[in-house]
């Protein structure tokens, strides 16, 4: 397994932001020179699984190792994270109907996150070329992948358009799926993976400012389970990523991590966390 490291970006708001919705997007950062190769080679390498492209120098350098994603991926993943060693390409010509939703299989429910599923698109993908459909907070929803296949429009779902060049981050576990198009035209999806190497630590840029007490952990937007389960899930996979699970505990009620107008530092704090 290849592996690469180099400076975390994110921020501790930053990472809490992934934990609510599983999922960040990068829009129009990889250059014009690199998503044109790109496309001529997905042009002559028309297969699911071109994974051909890894050994491109320029393809390796202008994507997978681009400064502003792998920053991204080093402070999710830690130090030494691996490299993808498997591409796909969900390439359609449009028009074509909505895709069912789903999440891929081998997915692991819970608050750990040792690998991330990316997205590129070497080409524009605005809303009639059917840019994928993304659920969020729904990395958390466990539901059997055939009682999802009959769902439609989902109230809240965001539509991942965007321009030339762009990347978007996911948990592996996010229900998604291809969104119905409507115009003329080819569009490339190239989808790989990252990976853990080391154990989950606080070593991403941390924010002064940043207090685990007042923090808002629900989610933006609508949600489609227990009341504050957002909250609790994702307050656990944040502290997952810190590296301290074994200080996540519930006191229940309407103590941490329950958002509310409080006068006071709330009931059920975990201790010994700054």
């Amino acid at each position: 397994m290849k592996q690469y490291d180099c400076e975390p970006t994110l921020t501790d708001s930053e990472i809490l932001e992934f934990c609510k919705n599983g999922f960040m997007m990068f829009k129009d950062v990889v250059s014009d020179e690199t998503n044109r190769r790109t496309n001529e080679f997905l042009d002559e390498h028309t297969g699911t699984e071109p994974t051909e492209i890894l050994d491109e120098d320029w393809f390796i350098q202008g994507v997978i190792q681009h400064p502003l994603v792998s920053g991204a991926i080093r402070s999710l993943l830690g130090k030494n994270f691996g490299l993808p060693n498997l591409v796909s390409n969900h390439r359609i010509q449009c028009p074509q109907p909505a895709q069912e939703w789903h999440y891929d299989g081998g997915d692991i429910f819970g608050p750990q996150l040792n690998f991330i599923q990316v997205f590129y698109y070497p080409q524009d993908c605005p809303r009639e070329l059917g840019p994928t459909e993304l659920l969020p907070g729904s990395h958390f929803l466990y539901s059997n992948r055939n009682l999802t296949k009959h769902l439609g429009r989902i109230k809240g779902s965001f539509h991942a358009e965007s321009p030339a060049g762009s990347i978007f981050l996911t948990d592996y576990s996010i229900w998604h799926r291809r969104s119905e198009s409507w115009g003329n035209g080819l569009r490339n999806n190239v989808k790989y993976n990252y990976w853990r190497t080391s154990p989950p630590v606080r070593d991403w840029v941390i924010d002064p400012e940043f207090d685990v007490a007042t923090a808002d952990y629900s989610i933006d937007g609508p949600s489609f389970r227990d009341q504050f389960q957002d909250s609790i899930d994702c307050a656990e996979m944040y502290f997952w990523l810190r590296g301290e699970h074994d200080k996540f505990k519930l006191l229940g009620g309407q103590g941490w991590p329950m958002p509310g107008n409080r006068n006071d530092v709330p009931y059920g704090l975990p201790k010994f966390v700054n």
